[in-house]
């Protein structure tokens, strides 16, 4: 059991790797607009949800 999560587990190489691979693919000027844009949709998402979430507790007051 344990010895399978520790293949999960990305180590130190592991990450730089993965962080030379994407300052090859799209450039150092284009990645901070990259960060921009998933932080903006991971905002989004979270909006979302909370609204969902708000108007599922709403319909089940007026149910009650």
């Amino acid at each position: 059991m344990i010895s399978s999560s520790i293949f999960l587990a990305p180590g130190a190489w592991q990450i730089i790797l993965i962080v030379v691979v994407v300052l090859l693919l799209f450039g150092g000027k284009k990645i901070p607009e990259l960060m921009r844009g998933l932080g903006s949709g991971i905002k989004e998402f979270k909006d979302a949800s909370k609204e969902e979430e708000e108007e599922n507790s709403s319909a089940t007051d007026k149910k009650e």
